[in-house]
């Protein structure tokens, strides 16, 4: 298990989630001057996007997300990314927190599956990076931050050998191995399958640096090549005729990790019979052996994120990321228990001083109820976090 596989795996997961945002709220946009007082605006859009952006490259929370950590459970990740979509005025109920978390798992899974080198996981982050930068265009505080987590990946991962990226993709591989949810997008694309496995390619370009398959070479003790075998390899093959580019600016060749929303069509998700039954049996076999550690990571990392708390007398626009409130409100009823995050389960009573300290962090971040006639925006307000 590598301990530099934490940053890849939250700054890809937070990019394809505001892909997510960004298509969702594009789709409830209401012009300005003919938008009601609970309906989104362009204006509410590019507000949320900045507040969930600006929070996700803090300063802070960066330098502990960098430090070398092993990975922690998914639960554990899940309710950073929950505090993280809360961070605007913007409001999810289980149901769409739900679905959110699902895309953003299956479409980086896939990505991890379908980069030619285990090094092309950078590259898929730049890709999230570049497209992060496109929302914030307008505000060169936060587009300086997001270059400054740049460079940080350049620093920490530019001098990385093939085998520490390997280990890093195995390690990406091994958390998103019980997951099989399908997505209409990729099923309708033809590369899932009905059972949630992706159907990986027999053509395209091979990874940079190698050569189209076909012919194995025979060589002596001296190194000379002495018999070469041409074989039928059934695929579609071509050579790369490029590297992406890891620098700043520049052409990454690689689409994977790019907008998969730019072209505006509903994602739905379902849960396989077969990713019930793993995550079940994951979830329920024994309790956490690194629960203590996993506060301690909570305690750290959301000591570092900077939560923005709705000003005045709106608690928050309520963002549906089903296509009506009866698929949302079914959504929520069929989901299995097990496959929702509504609880964390931390074994770390002993431990006084850190569920204080914890105690005091989450407190920070808890979002001030509003009065009852504001409910119109605000009536799907999210208390995932209200426990631990």
């Amino acid at each position: 298990m590598s301990v530099r596989t934490l940053p890849l795996l939250f700054l890809n997961l937070g990019g394809e989630m505001l892909y997510v945002l960004d298509q969702r709220l594009r789709a409830q946009n209401i012009p300005g001057d003919k938008a009601r007082k609970d309906e989104w605006t362009e204006v509410d859009r590019k507000r949320v996007l900045n507040d969930i952006i600006s929070t996700m490259f803090n300063r802070k929370f960066m330098e502990e997300l960098f430090k070398p950590q092993e990975l922690y459970s998914k639960k554990a990740l899940r309710t950073v990314y929950d505090r993280l979509a809360h961070a605007s005025i913007m409001r999810l109920n289980q149901a769409s927190m739900d679905k959110l978390y699902d895309l953003m798992t299956m479409a980086f899974k896939y990505q991890v599956l379908l980069c030619p080198r285990p090094k092309d996981v950078l590259l898929i982050t730049f890709n999230h990076l570049d497209s992060i930068k496109g929302f914030i265009q307008d505000s060169p505080t936060i587009l300086h931050q997001v270059d400054e987590t740049f460079r940080q990946l350049t620093e920490v991962y530019g001098s990385l050998s093939a085998g520490e990226f390997q280990m890093i993709r195995q390690t990406l591989l091994i958390f998103f191995q019980d997951l099989h949810i399908r997505v209409s997008t990729f099923l309708k694309d033809k590369v899932q399958n009905s059972n949630g496995r992706f159907v990986l390619p027999v053509s395209g370009p091979v990874p940079w640096g190698t050569e189209v398959p076909g012919v194995i070479r025979m060589f002596n003790d001296k190194g000379e090549e002495v018999e070469k075998i041409e074989f039928k390899h059934g695929g579609n093959y071509i050579p790369a005729h490029k590297e992406g580019s890891f620098e700043l600016y520049g052409d990454r060749v690689l689409k994977l990790g790019t907008n998969m929303y730019s072209v505006n069509r509903p994602v739905e998700t379902h849960m396989s019979a077969t990713s019930k039954g793993l995550a079940s049996m994951q979830e329920n076999i024994a309790p956490n052996p690194l629960a203590k550690e996993e506060l301690n990571f909570l305690a750290r990392l959301m000591g570092g994120m900077e939560i923005k708390k709705p000003s005045g007398p709106e608690p928050g626009f309520r963002l549906n990321l089903f296509m009506t409130d009866e698929e949302e409100e079914y959504a929520a009823q069929s989901r299995p228990e097990d496959l929702s995050y509504k609880v964390i389960n931390i074994q770390a009573t002993q431990d006084q001083q850190r569920n204080e300290e914890l105690a005091r962090i989450m407190g920070e971040f808890e979002i001030t109820e509003q009065p009852e006639q504001s409910a119109s925006k605000g009536d799907d307000l999210l208390a995932m976090m209200d426990r631990l």
